[in-house]
């Protein structure tokens, strides 16, 4: 613990050296510290740290662990117009993130219907690596997804007006531009609208087990003992392949930009230049993308709902839908100044104050509606924005995070005894192959409860609601 400054309890920074241009700062405690030194989450972030026209720090979640590029859970803010922009920054899954509905009814009301909901959700969600759904589209409609967003789903008939109003950017980044995605990229998506993919992406039908603040539940739509479905996933290999795109595409660039950065994995262009300025309306296009994706996935689950059912589910609603790989132009006050800026958020989620223009009305008193899946298995939670979140460019971890790799995991647990395991503690799982599921056992991951816990006391938000699966689908 020596090489760390300690700012609190739960809070760390490591002083610049080397190619650091600004410090870099951990939210943890000591033990979940311990848990990210083991990978090369700090490595990452101190290399992070060496970004052109990176302002005030790098920045690390609780829920850290190892990626490319960046580390899962860091954050960073590059000062525009000249400051770069990295898609290691943003991630391979671009606007992977969570949606979650409300539907008004208690466990009590379809307790005896959650065998006969398993089976249909996972019958009618598409899940699984390369999985294409129903909708196929051509390359021409694929350009008006990606240009309109969810909207463009909702205008095909996949929804609802209203639900629009509880999307972050309201389902589209009006700088996405369908010409800066390549044919492949399009193509790998014709068929992608609609589907869960694999890895740690599902479907769940959660209880809300605990109310922590009333006021902003209420506000929510959320009461104890209620019933609300989770749907995380993001652009599936449409996102992947713009990503793979531009960071060959960048990688051939960095000495044009006079970069000489300590990872190659950190390959980055000023926002400013062009393969900037197209990198970010092609990873517009690919958010927009995701936010479609989370929209028809919303229509399957409602038709689902209300069929096995039948009538007595209530009415499925957007409560929000955030994403948590993303970069986003932002302002920000740093160190007393304030500043136009491109935050990169690759594994963490914004969380926007009270008061917040941004804000749906309905979330400006609460601050916004924040969602950190734990694993299947475990709790999840609703949080909210805080006014101090400030400290972290108004972002949070986006779930527990990691804590052995895909391969340790499946060697460590039998897929058929954790799902038996599961379905002893009341928790239906339908998944695609039991390997799959081994990949994502509660034992894979961090601590949920100690992960938020940390950002809670941090201040950057505030706990609204606390989770527990019920029915969890799976790739």
């Amino acid at each position: 613990m020596t090489d760390f400054k300690k700012i609190s309890d739960v809070c760390f920074e490591i002083p610049p050296s080397g190619q650091m241009r600004v410090p870099a700062r951990i939210f943890a405690t000591e033990k979940l510290l311990e848990s990210i030194k083991s990978d090369r989450s700090l490595t990452q972030l101190t290399n992070m740290a060496s970004l052109p026209g990176i302002a005030g720090q790098a920045l690390l979640m609780p829920d850290a662990h190892e990626g490319y590029g960046f580390p899962i859970g860091g954050v960073a803010a590059t000062a525009l117009p000249d400051g770069a922009i990295s898609p290691g920054g943003i991630g391979y899954d671009i606007n992977c993130g969570v949606r979650l509905l409300t539907s008004g009814v208690t466990v009590d009301d379809i307790k005896d219907k959650l065998d006969r909901l398993a089976d249909g959700l996972f019958r009618t969600i598409p899940s699984g690596t390369g999985q294409g759904g129903k909708l196929k589209l051509s390359i021409p409609e694929i350009d008006q997804v990606l240009r309109y967003g969810a909207k463009r789903i909702i205008d095909m008939g996949y929804g609802n007006r209203e639900d629009i109003l509880n999307i972050e950017e309201n389902g589209v980044l009006n700088t996405a531009e369908p010409e800066k995605v390549s044919q492949l990229a399009k193509e790998r998506g014709q068929d992608q609208l609609g589907t869960l993919g694999a890895g740690n992406h599902f479907c769940e039908v959660d209880l809300v087990e605990e109310i922590f603040d009333e006021h902003a539940a209420n506000a929510f739509g959320l009461k104890k003992n209620g019933i609300v479905v989770m749907i995380h996933t993001g652009s599936r290999g449409l996102g992947h392949q713009i990503a793979t795109d531009y960071i060959r595409q960048f990688l051939s660039h960095q000495q044009d930009f006079g970069y000489s950065l300590p990872d190659r994995e950190l390959a980055a262009a000023p926002f400013s230049s062009q393969d900037g300025r197209d990198y970010y309306a092609a990873m517009s296009a690919g958010a927009n993308f995701a936010w479609a994706n989370r929209q028809m996935l919303t229509h399957l689950v409602r038709k689902t709902w209300d069929w096995y059912l039948s009538g007595t589910g209530g009415k499925l609603k957007v409560l929000y839908d955030v994403a948590h790989n993303m970069a986003k132009l932002e302002e920000h006050r740093i160190h007393d100044q304030a500043l136009h800026c491109l935050v990169h958020r690759k594994g963490a989620t914004r969380a926007f104050p009270p008061g917040h223009p941004d804000l749906p009305d309905q979330y400006k008193d609460t601050g916004q509606p924040v969602f950190i899946p734990g694993s299947m298995g475990t709790a999840s939670y609703v949080l909210a924005g805080s006014s101090e979140g400030s400290i972290s460019l108004f972002t949070t971890c986006h779930g527990a995070g990691r804590e052995m790799s895909r391969h340790e995991a499946m060697d460590k647990v039998q897929g058929k005894t954790l799902l038996k395991e599961l379905k002893e503690k009341g928790i239906i799982v339908r998944a695609g192959s039991t390997s799959g599921a081994a990949e994502e056992a509660p034992i894979a991951y961090k601590d949920i409860d100690e992960v938020v816990d940390v950002v809670v006391r941090a201040g950057i938000a505030k706990k609204v609601a606390r989770l527990t699966p019920l029915v969890v689908i799976k790739g």
